[in-house]
């Protein structure tokens, strides 16, 4: 996920930045370096769980317990 499609999420939403890093679990400032790309001049990488949640949260899931999958043998 870039820097651009991070923002677009959010704006897509209407999620302001601190409500973005309310349903993603950080704090506004790591909102703000990952729309912006950088801190402290250094790039910044969106991670894949990030990433994965902003999915997640577009769709509906806030929350996941995993109960629909089947239980392993002998649990």
């Amino acid at each position: 996920m870039t820097s651009e499609d991070f923002k677009r999420w959010r704006k897509a939403l209407k999620l302001n930045q601190k409500d973005a890093a309310i349903a993603l679990g950080l704090k506004k400032r790591v909102i703000q370096y990952y729309e912006k790309g950088k801190r402290d001049g250094r790039k910044v990488e969106i991670p894949l769980t990030v990433s994965l949640a902003c999915y997640a949260i577009a769709h509906g899931v806030f929350n996941y317990d995993a109960s629909e999958l089947e239980s392993e043998p002998g649990s």
